[in-house]
């Protein structure tokens, strides 16, 4: 008897493919070679993306642009230690006499090259387009030299130090509206890290008892010294609009043209008569020479390094500008060490790694950039029927690397 097949089986068909997994793993989430159990490999994998993030923010854009701004803070620095000396051992109160051989180096550098160019970028050219705005900026930058120095007669050191932090905000702010740059939250953090920098050396300076001034009267000094900081805010973001837009020969050029003719004016009002007192001998003279190579190195190498980073970025660098001085003083005026000095200078340092550490970026309206525009450069016709839409670029404060891997997740 044939036995009955058996129930033939039903084919089932094939199961769907399983949906392909859209997690993109990163380098952090990769298991390290060699690992016996998942908490070796996250822990190996967390130093790894530590070690990343490190060298990501540690990159070698961002330390250029820091040790750039120490280089304007040590140029300062002898600004200021030669400036003690003609004032205090041989007592040459001539501050405007001082920036008046400034302007005097700038316009014979800078704007006799201007003056031997050809076309529009020739000196007569540039002065029949815009001589008024450059009157206007070397005015400023030269009263905001004058104003400073002369609140030392009226106020104390700690107000001249903690005031003059001032200017920070009035860069920020201008930056905000006229150049359109936008901040993200480390910059602000990187900020407030650097002025609390600031208020520890003040502290110090509070504690060990340096001497502080007459301080006869601080309303006075301390209204000297906000006016002092608000034009140097001013006269740093014209300089970056201007270097950004045109040059920076035009630039020096022109604050050496009319800075120059300001302060000789100023010079022969106000100061004639205390520039007669000065007892001159061959060590004046090399301090006189000295601060006018100091002054002039500042002026030439600023746009640069403004360029390079920004406004607000010099500034920050430049807090640290009182505490090289008053290492120096340690072995030339014998100054009471304390240990504030250097918390408060590697605070700021640490507040200029953050703010650099990442970009801002610019929401820029391409009729933003038009007054200061150099003709001889292309100039492109915006249509003015259709609605012009600002786009954003980034600028190089911190040069951003390689994007970090994201995790992304269908």
């Amino acid at each position: 008897m044939i036995p009955p097949e058996p129930p033939q089986q039903q084919l089932q068909p094939p199961p769907p493919p399983a949906p392909p997994n859209h997690v993109v793993t990163t380098i952090e989430n990769l298991p390290a070679e060699g690992s016996g159990g998942g908490g070796g490999s996250l822990s190996a994998s967390s130093r790894a993306g530590v070690r990343q993030r490190i060298r990501k923010v540690l990159n070698r854009e961002m330390l250029i642009s820091v040790a750039l701004g120490q280089v304007l803070s040590l140029l300062i620095c002898g600004i200021g230690l030669t400036s003690k000396y003609l004032a205090e051992d041989f007592h040459a109160n001539t501050p405007v006499f001082q920036s008046f051989l400034n302007y005097i180096l700038l316009f014979l550098v800078y704007t006799t090259t201007l003056a031997v160019r050809q076309g529009e970028e020739n000196l007569l050219a540039i002065l029949r387009r815009r001589w008024w705005k450059y009157m206007i900026l070397g005015l400023i930058d030269l009263e905001a030299n004058y104003l400073v120095v002369k609140a030392y007669q009226y106020t104390t050191l700690t107000s001249i130090q903690l005031l003059d932090c001032f200017v920070i905000p009035v860069v920020i702010l201008l930056s905000w509206f006229f150049l359109l740059i936008r901040y993200k939250a480390v910059h602000f953090i990187g900020i407030v890290v650097c002025i609390l920098g600031m208020g520890c050396m003040v502290g110090a300076d509070v504690l060990v008892g340096r001497h502080q001034g007459a301080g006869e009267n601080k309303l006075v000094g301390d209204l000297l010294v906000l006016g002092g900081a608000t034009l140097y805010g001013i006269s740093n973001v014209w300089e970056e609009y201007i270097i950004r837009t045109l040059s920076r020969v035009e630039f020096l050029g022109m604050i050496g043209l009319f800075g120059a003719f300001f302060s000789g004016i100023q010079l022969a009002i106000m100061e004639h008569k205390e520039l007669l007192k000065v007892p001159w001998d061959w060590q004046i003279g090399l301090l006189y020479v000295g601060f006018s190579a100091c002054m002039f190195g500042l002026y030439s190498f600023m746009p640069v390094v403004i360029k390079k980073t920004s406004a607000t970025s010099v500034n920050l660098s430049l807090l640290t500008a009182d505490l090289y001085s008053l290492f120096c003083g340690l072995f030339l005026f014998h100054y009471k060490f304390s240990g504030l000095y250097l918390l408060s200078f590697f605070t700021i340092l640490i507040g200029l790694v953050l703010y650099s550490s990442t970009s801002t970026y610019i929401a820029q309206d391409p009729r933003v950039y038009k007054q200061f525009r150099n003709p001889s450069g292309p100039v492109v016709d915006l249509p003015t029927t259709a609605q012009v839409e600002p786009s954003v670029t980034y600028t190089s404060l911190g040069q951003e690397t390689e994007e970090e891997p994201h995790v992304r997740v269908a």
